[in-house]
């Protein structure tokens, strides 16, 4: 069959509602339906409401919109991410221009090891953040997420201190060699003053790039 005869589609008509419960098979397509008869399905679609036609109807006076205000007008609604007038919030967040990469956007949050803990060291030992930790010299440091860990490693830098009258804090242990991935100048100074060495560690691998004191950060070392 061909054409319009060939139609398989159910069709409704809202006269034949009781008939088609008793049987759904009257609601086939015939020779005597046309496109006019087609309806929809019996609570596939719902009335719209008729708002402002009295209180009993559910939606009158007001009309759910309530008594006063911007948005009880008509056109009354705002557009979306409007606030009232106040700072929007894609307004205070920082703009970034395509990727955010860049110096400025990348900031590495190093653990910190000072030179009073390696005041509490054994002469011409080898020194690094596991040595320190195991022997209770300092206490664990919190990993933070982002560019400070690699693999879920802490970077660690060697600073220099004050102590509690605000006085610098000198080294006083010989001999040591410090295993760390960034020291400050003044650190590596009073290290290297000492007969001790600065050993520059790979923030990826944790191996050894670079047995001697560097004031830059792993990373630019590993870059040059």
């Amino acid at each position: 069959m061909s054409g319009i005869a060939g139609l398989t589609m159910k069709i409704f008509d809202w006269k034949r509602r009781d008939a088609y419960a008793q049987d759904p098979s009257m609601a086939q397509w015939t020779q005597n339906d046309n496109l006019g008869t087609l309806a929809s399905f019996p609570g596939s679609r719902k009335e719209r409401d008729r708002k402002g036609r009295g209180i009993s109807a559910g939606q009158g006076h007001q009309c759910g919109k309530g008594m006063r205000g911007q948005n009880s007008r008509s056109g009354g609604s705002t557009r979306p991410g409007f606030e009232g007038g106040q700072t929007p919030i894609y307004r205070q967040l920082p703009k970034y221009v395509g990727r955010p990469m860049g110096p400025g956007h990348i900031k590495t949050t190093y653990g910190l090891i000072k030179l009073d803990v390696l005041n509490k060291c054994q002469p011409d030992s080898v020194v690094s953040y596991e040595s320190c930790l195991e022997q209770g010299f300092m206490t664990k440091l919190h990993i933070k997420k982002g560019t400070s860990v690699r693999r879920g490693r802490q970077l660690i830098k060697v600073i220099g201190c004050n102590d509690a009258d605000r006085n610098a804090v000198a080294l006083a242990v010989k001999g040591l060699t410090v295993k760390a991935h960034a020291f400050t100048a003044s650190a590596a100074e009073q290290i290297q003053a000492l007969g001790g060495r600065c050993v520059l560690l790979n923030p990826v691998t944790n191996e050894e790039i670079q047995a001697e004191g560097v004031e830059q950060p792993a990373e630019e070392a590993v870059a040059a």
